[in-house]
């Protein structure tokens, strides 16, 4: 009787019987070994009894447990004709037929699959090197490992000692017979004291043991399956929140940013607005840039999460509500139409206060000149005078009251200039206009006051013109000629003394010009000047002469020669200041044109610099050189480079920071603005950005879709081919061109349109009409691989479950890590079907839920 037993204490069952092929006169004849009358545990299949050459097999048992095989053989064989090789080669087919043949790892054969097993059951333990099934277990470790490894509470492995085989070997078969159910097949002095153990017997007796622990390594295999999905989901649900966050601060950065960027209240002096300009130029500087590169990794983040969500089967992450990439492109625009328009609000106001501060110093100037002309004319034109004064005298104060008339009506342009800027003033919203109006109101009265006065002292005057005689010719004639030429004096130095703005040479040129004609009319001035203090020098000789004396200064003026000679010095003084104040002005404009010029020498180079960079990243982005890993590096090394670059902006911020601290708003020898520059190098370093994020997904699908680098070589040629406009999207008869030359039927025919319907709804869900690079990776990665399925999740669940519809708390904590399994905890619903019991857990449900089947 040779008796082969595997099996172990659990519910036995039957599952249909097996067959056995055994030899008669050449012929092979299969018999059904199923008895389903055969009691308890076991099932008893009877061979009819025949006659065979070899042998004859009386009877045979086979015991089944759960989904896997396990035998329970007895074979009592009959040597018909002798011969004990051929009958003992009869029952080792017969045992690797029913005991062996079905064990498969890893899709190897049977006896390789079996030793594979081994292997990795024991490769953890120390003084254990599986190689064979003979001497690699004569030390007994093997055994003990293999059962240590699946159930550790049966052995202590550590107080095993490999220089005492024979213990060794019996502690492993006592307790696989004890607790496993496992009959001892072998003795150990036996294996001890062979050179070279069975090789058969040993295979026999191992397959045991992979039968009995099959069910736990299915177990293994779900667990790990189920393990694998929810680090995916969790990994998921980790970048989305991570994406949430950073679109929230972003936007919320964004909100509190535009309000600031839209206020348009005005300063009322110069620095005030100066210091907003550089609040303005430090947001540029130091707050905006981390802002830009917070949205560009936003972007880059939603694309890989997409990439991942695709590759993993699960649906395409939506973002919250007012969150997605659209809104915050949406609102960086409206922020962007703010910066513009806020920048644009500073200079104009900055150009309108630097025109209001010219203005209001020039009315100063004007409104200080004139009151002090002014100042006592009312006291003159109010007394009376000639009332008591003789004829002379009366004749003398008519003469000075018509001189006084024509100077009033040398004074008069200059109370109109005065009148002129103070409107301008008001009309320019100026913050002082108040006082401004107040001082032009005192001088507008005060002067129609004077008017009347004059015209009633003329008329005083007249009445009494009857009663003078005579008059001094000499000294009328130098109060006709030194009045205008006094006043010519004034507004010489008036003009001198002129405040000027200017924003460019020409302008400064001009200036000069009209300097140096003033300066070619002082000689003949001189001459005048002279000429008037002659006629003085004339009045004096003549009284000499005559023996006159003099009572005082010439009655028809109160220029004297004296005033006259000081303010044509005072007119010689500022004249050099007036060219020392234009070339200084002229100097500043040259540093003007200079800081115009150096800006505009570095935009020209920068400008073409950044456009040449994204026209070859465009091109980098269609061209296939080399591999995905090849192309990474190589646009890394481009980024590289384009970070090197760097200082180059910076350096040009500085000159354009220069610029307008100089208030220089024109450059006529550039067509490029530091906005479109600063525009222009973000867009660069987003789209660099992007284009190795695509790459990289290109390389994330690739490996997770097991794609070849030669099938991806072939999918971005059919695609580059038909994509004519280098745009990086397929219209849609592009795509269905692209689609036929790849294999597909999706010719102009019915069933053809439908195929290219339902992969259109794939590739462009949005129905866009256009299909980009990623989509058609992901499109025939799809067609190609295969991905877990939620019903494989499903499957993988019942493993653990022990077959049952539902799942407890209990099965998941023992099975899984332990944050997995509170994870599957915290979102399983309830198990409410027919064979529910408290706290049962809903698997199928929550396995939908990863796929997008359902909601968790």
């Amino acid at each position: 009787m040779v008796d082969y037993h595997a099996t172990n204490n659990q519910s036995l069952y039957s599952a249909g019987g097996p067959q056995i092929y055994m030899e008669q006169e050449n012929d092979w004849d299969r018999d059904l070994l199923l008895d389903p009358a055969w009691e308890k545990q076991q099932r008893k299949v009877r061979a009819s009894e025949r006659h065979i050459k070899l042998i004859k097999i009386q009877f045979i048992y086979v015991v089944y447990n759960n989904n896997n095989y396990y035998y329970y053989l007895f074979f009592k064989a009959k040597i018909v004709d002798g011969n004990a090789k051929m009958t003992l080669g009869m029952i080792w087919t017969i045992i690797l037929r029913f005991a062996i043949q079905d064990i498969s790892v890893e899709e190897t054969s049977a006896k390789e699959g079996l030793l594979l097993w081994c292997q990795r059951k024991t490769a953890p333990y120390k003084n254990v090197n599986v190689q064979n099934f003979h001497i690699s277990w004569k030390d007994g470790l093997a055994f003990n490992a293999l059962i240590h490894r699946h159930r550790p509470e049966l052995i202590d492995y550590d107080k095993l000692r490999k220089d005492d085989p024979v213990t060794n070997l019996n502690n492993a078969f006592e307790v696989a017979e004890r607790y496993l159910d496992i009959p001892k097949m072998l003795d150990a002095e036996d294996i001890v004291n062979t050179a070279r153990p069975d090789e058969k017997a040993i295979m026999t007796y191992v397959s045991s043991f992979y039968h009995a622990f099959s069910g736990a390594q299915k177990a293994e295999t779900a667990a790990n399956r189920i393990c694998k999905v929810l680090a995916v989901n969790q990994e998921n649900e980790h970048l989305m929140e991570d994406y949430e966050k950073l679109a929230s601060d972003l936007l919320e950065w964004i909100r509190r940013t535009i309000p600031w960027l839209e206020n348009r209240a005005p300063e009322k002096t110069m620095t005030e607005m100066q210091q907003k300009l550089e609040d303005f130029r430090d947001y540029r500087r130091v707050h905006k840039p981390p802002k830009v590169q917070e949205k560009c990794q936003l972007e880059i983040n939603f694309n890989t999460l997409q990439t991942k969500l695709r590759l993993s089967n699960r649906p395409a992450f939506m973002p919250s509500e007012g969150r997605m990439v659209s809104d915050i492109n949406g609102a960086w625009h409206k922020l962007e139409g703010a910066e513009k328009g806020y920048e644009e609000w500073l200079l104009n106001e900055i150009r309108r206060l630097e025109r209001l501060d010219h203005l209001a110093e020039k009315f100063r100037q004007k409104a200080a000149i004139h009151e002090s002309w002014t100042d006592g004319k009312e006291a003159m034109l109010t007394q009376k005078d000639y009332e008591t004064a003789s004829l002379s005298e009366i004749k003398a104060l008519l003469k000075k009251h018509e001189a006084f008339e024509s100077d009033l009506a040398a004074h008069q342009d200059r109370v109109e200039q005065i009148a002129a800027i103070a409107q301008e003033l008001n009309e320019l919203d100026y913050y002082d206009s108040p006082s401004v109006n107040a001082r032009c109101q005192k001088i507008c009265e005060q002067w129609d006051a004077l008017g009347s006065l004059t015209q009633s002292r003329r008329e005083s005057l007249e009445r009494t013109e009857k009663q003078l005689e005579s008059i001094d010719e000499l000294y009328l004639e130098y109060a006709k000629r030194a009045a205008p030429f006094n006043n010519w004096m004034e507004g010489a130095m008036e003009d001198l003394q002129d405040m000027f703005i200017v924003h460019n040479i020409e302008e400064i040129q001009g200036l000069i010009t009209a300097h140096d004609q003033f300066k070619s009319t002082l000689p003949e001035a001189n001459k005048e000047r002279e000429a008037i203090q002659a006629i003085q020098a004339e009045v004096q000789k003549i009284a000499q002469y005559n023996g006159i004396k003099l009572a005082g200064n010439n009655p028809y003026t109160t220029i004297t020669p004296q005033s006259i000679d000081k303010k044509w010095e005072k007119v010689q003084q500022l004249v050099p200041q007036r060219d020392q104040a234009l070339q200084e002005e002229l100097a500043r404009q040259q540093s003007n044109d200079h800081l115009r010029r150096q800006f505009a020498n570095q935009a020209n180079m920068i400008g073409p610099w950044i456009q040449n960079k994204m026209e070859e990243i465009g091109r980098i982005s269609i061209e296939m050189n080399g591999t995905l890993e090849d192309q990474l590096t190589h646009l890394r090394q481009y980024e590289q480079s384009i970070i090197e670059y760097k200082p180059n902006i910076d350096q040009l911020e500085g000159d354009h920071q220069l610029i307008q601290e100089a208030l220089i708003f024109d450059n006529k020898y550039t067509a490029y603005t530091m906005e479109h520059l600063r525009v222009g190098w973000e867009q660069l370093l987003t789209t660099i950005a992007r284009t190795i994020n695509e790459i990289e997904n290109q390389i994330l699908t690739r490996d997770a879709k097991g794609i070849s680098q030669e099938q991806l070589h072939e999918y971005r040629t059919s695609f580059n081919h038909f994509d004519k406009d280098h745009s990086g999207v397929l219209q849609a008869e592009e795509f269905k061109a692209c689609l036929i030359s790849l294999g597909y039927d999706v010719e102009n025919d019915k069933q053809g349109d439908a195929e290219f319907g339902r992969i259109m709804g794939i590739v462009d869900p949005n129905n866009s009409g256009a299909v980009t690079f990623q989509a058609f990776i992901d499109f025939m990665s799809r067609e190609t691989t295969d991905t877990d399925t939620a019903d494989q999740v499903i499957a993988s669940f019942k493993i653990l479950a022990g077959d049952k519809n539902y799942i407890t708390a209990e099965e998941l904590r023992r099975e899984l890590p332990p944050d997995q399994a509170e994870y599957c905890i915290a979102r399983m619903a309830p198990y409410t079907g027919p064979d529910a019991v408290p706290g049962a857990l809903d698997y199928m449900s929550f396995s939908t839920a990863l796929y997008g089947e359902s909601d968790l």
